[in-house]
């Protein structure tokens, strides 16, 4: 029995591990989290009680393509918000633009931006990092992992946590030659390092090379070390994607865990099964744009959701008569008439 959940029909609440779990085995973070945006309206663009994260005309562009065109979107503090939508909806771009590795194409500019209150703005606890880079923005405590892992597959798993610590006096040059104005510090790093390879299970993996880890590993390695840089809200791009099902369970309660501990989580997954299962609340983009937000009950039904899923007409009978318009019957006839004098002309 996992130490966040207890069995049903317990009468009293229980706290195992410093973790409060309630008779109906829901723990009381993961209450309170719901509970947080129990109120809210499940329409696109929605204001939030307490978000930490805003942005707003959010565009990007490529070539003639628009990839992502939010208008307005906030994520609430301190829940598990899912990101959801067919492939091509614009997630990982949208990721992209709001992380820092990319710039929106309605980013101000001093010459030739869009018009004042129509530029891209994004607020990151209060604190602007429209025009921020991917380094500050993570410094700020907003990191992210990757649909495709970036562990360093050349170096130990141990030596790939000691990259992702904050504050460490020997990326100074100068400090770096004499050992004693680091060490202290690289120690503290190594015990943090094996504290969190503990947690996720690859502890007794740390002193082998992180491309010899199978994929749910560096996926659980990826996860491990975003958290070294004390992050106050941490997105996950396709965490699910490629791994081990023997792995799935085992990466569903991390993520709960990170929302348990007060930490605010965004991710992107196709896995409905999951979705419903651990997300407090569900945004789906489609074709660049939010066309639904809500809890994952509500959403799963949301006709916008399930056309953007499977098609505006995926409840039509494809055999119907009704759909054989004068229109579509002449269509029909002429590419009957095109293809005779096709095959006409091929037999002369």
């Amino acid at each position: 029995m996992s130490s966040d959940m207890i069995a049903p029909g317990a009468d009293d609440d229980t706290t195992r591990a410093g973790t409060t779990t309630l008779s109906h085995g829901m723990t009381a973070a993961g209450a309170a989290a719901k509970a947080s945006v129990a109120g809210v309206a499940a329409v696109p663009g929605v204001s939030k009680p307490d978000p930490i994260l805003t942005v707003d005309h959010v565009i990007r562009r490529f070539g003639g393509m628009t990839a992502v065109d939010v208008g307005h979107l906030e994520v609430q503090r301190g829940i598990i918000t899912a990101l959801i939508g067919p492939n091509g909806a614009g997630k990982t771009t949208f990721f992209n633009l709001i992380t820092g590795f990319d710039k929106p194409s309605s980013a101000p500019r001093l010459i030739g931006g869009p018009k004042a209150g129509e530029a891209a703005k994004s607020t990151f606890n209060g604190r602007d990092v429209g025009n921020t880079g991917a380094t500050k923005v993570a410094k700020m405590g907003m990191v992210r992992t990757f649909q495709l892992t970036k562990a360093l597959s050349k170096l130990t798993v141990i030596e790939n946590m000691r990259l992702g610590a904050k504050d460490q006096p020997g990326e100074n040059l100068f400090v770096s030659v004499l050992k004693p104005l680091w060490v202290k510090r690289e120690l503290e790093i190594t015990a943090k390092a094996e504290e969190l390879l503990a947690r996720f299970k690859l502890l007794d993996k740390k002193d082998d090379m992180a491309g010899s880890l199978s994929g749910g590993q560096k996926k659980l390695l990826e996860m491990a070390r975003a958290l070294m840089s004390d992050p106050v809200m941490i997105m996950l791009d396709e965490p699910m994607a490629g791994v081990n099902p023997a792995l799935t369970q085992s990466l569903l309660g991390h993520i709960q865990s990170l929302r348990d501990e007060g930490m605010t989580v965004l991710f992107v997954e196709h896995d409905m099964n999951m979705v419903r299962h651990i997300s407090d609340w569900v945004v789906v983009m489609a074709e660049g744009k939010v066309v639904a937000e809500g809890p994952a009950s509500t959403v799963m039904n949301d006709p916008a959701v399930i056309d953007a899923y499977l098609g505006a007409h995926h409840n039509t009978d494809l055999g119907d008569d009704s759909l054989l318009t004068d229109e579509v019957a002449e269509e029909l006839a002429a590419e009957v008439q095109n293809e005779a004098l096709t095959e006409g002309e091929t037999k002369a």
